[in-house]
């Protein structure tokens, strides 16, 4: 369990003493639960004995380990139960009666069927916050549609403003999974806030289609109201002008971007050496610049023609210009300033080794987290069954074997 470091004052994690149980697989709830565990909360994991978290065995690039599973599961207990099996149910029944918040990603259907619904569980325990996470909500003609991230990646319209004019493409990385946990995990500290204000507790539903909605709106609003879909343009800015790479003498590129006039007329004068482009009527405002926006690169590369990426980011930054350079992951692994402020830490691997891990982003000034160890499958099965009374299944003595049946999604 993550806990604060010893420092003078230090008043501790502002999630101990909380805890949580979830009922996760993937990245979406994961994500969400693992933020919970790094401010402090105790996360008790369910996993399907036998095989566990289906993000196990997405790869074994970390030292054996599933990169997924070590960013996402950091700081957590595992514990093997099959919900179906009624002693492990009846176990289950007991962690949850002493948690404050339980979380869960089961397929469509399947938290009805379980007992686990929101009506249900809070029937018993009102103080409790509960979290669904979907893929499209509860109800309506797609509440019983499987999803996953791709797939909410189409169909929210991500997929359509990707890419190249010729070809679309999907975002890198878990996007639509990636809002959905972060909408979650506000979503329980916000319940949690007003628990302790009113003592009620909360059912939250947090939908992959209506995050990633909410990231997709000024697509949306432009495309509706502006008469028009928003075109791909690959690497460059589709309503900002000049916004994106630009190459470089050197066989290089400079990415750099232009907010508002005022750093137009900078970029003009005093990089490019064009101040006649200023009072240009096709590049006075941005709306203007956008389209036109092939007559501004033309422009920019042949000013940064005899130059070298080194030399074009000196005058950007001279002029006041935003600009950047392409970095790979493993780049940005070694990135200069994560390293000279100290954003990595080690978690432990279940192998006993350990492996670097980024510091949550929010710094809080008066205390320094201590990351918890990505947990191997079941490894607190034991202790957990102790605690809470279920030391064997069925009458059999037994804490795993045959592989549960959890009903779980992305």
């Amino acid at each position: 369990m993550s806990a604060a470091r010893e420092t003078a004052g230090d008043p501790g994690l502002p999630l101990e003493g909380f805890t949580v149980v979830s009922l996760e697989q993937a990245v979406a709830a994961p994500l969400a639960t693992r933020h919970l565990a790094d401010l402090g909360a105790r996360v008790i994991k369910v996993e399907r004995p036998g095989s566990g978290d289906f993000a196990r065995g997405y790869d074994r690039s970390v030292q054996g380990e599933s990169s997924y599973f070590v960013w996402l599961n950091r700081g957590k207990e595992s514990v093997e139960l099959d919900i179906k099996d009624a002693g492990d149910r009846a176990l289950l029944d007991r962690i949850v009666a002493g948690a404050d918040v339980f979380v869960h990603n089961l397929v469509p259907g399947a938290v009805d069927r379980l007992g686990l619904d929101a009506a249900t569980v809070r029937a018993r325990h009102p103080r409790l916050v509960h979290c669904s996470v979907s893929g499209y909500g509860p109800d309506g003609p797609y509440g019983r549609k499987k999803a996953y991230d791709l797939l909410i990646q189409c169909e929210s319209g991500l997929v359509s403003t990707t890419g190249t004019p010729e070809e679309v493409a999907k975002s890198g990385i878990s996007i639509a999974d990636i809002a959905t946990g972060m909408y979650a995990y506000s979503g329980i500290l916000t319940a949690l806030l007003r628990r302790e204000r009113t003592g009620r507790g909360a059912a939250l539903d947090v939908a992959m289609l209506d995050a990633l909605g909410e990231w997709m709106t000024q697509p949306a609003y432009r495309a509706v109201h502006g008469g028009r879909e928003v075109p791909r343009t690959g690497a460059r800015h589709a309503s900002i002008a000049p916004y994106g790479p630009y190459r470089v003498g050197d066989g290089g590129t400079v990415f750099l971007g232009v907010q508002n006039d005022r750093e137009w007329a900078a970029l003009c004068r005093e990089v490019l050496g064009r101040p006649e482009l200023v009072g240009d009527p096709r590049f006075v405002h941005n709306t203007e610049r956008v389209e036109h926006d092939a007559e501004i690169t033309s422009a920019v590369e042949a000013s940064f023609a005899g130059g070298t990426v080194e030399g074009v980011e000196a005058l950007l930054e001279g002029a006041g210009i935003a600009n950047a350079r392409v970095r790979s992951p493993r780049e940005f692994a070694d990135h200069p300033q994560l390293l000279a402020r100290g954003r990595w830490d080690t978690v432990g691997l279940p192998g006993g080794t350990r492996v670097g891990a980024l510091v949550p982003p929010v710094g809080w000034g008066d205390l320094r987290y201590s990351l918890g160890d990505v947990p191997a499958l079941g490894a607190h099965t034991a202790a957990v069954r102790a605690e809470f009374g279920g030391g064997d299944r069925n009458g059999t003595g037994r804490t795993g074997g045959r592989h549960g049946s959890q009903e779980v999604r992305s």
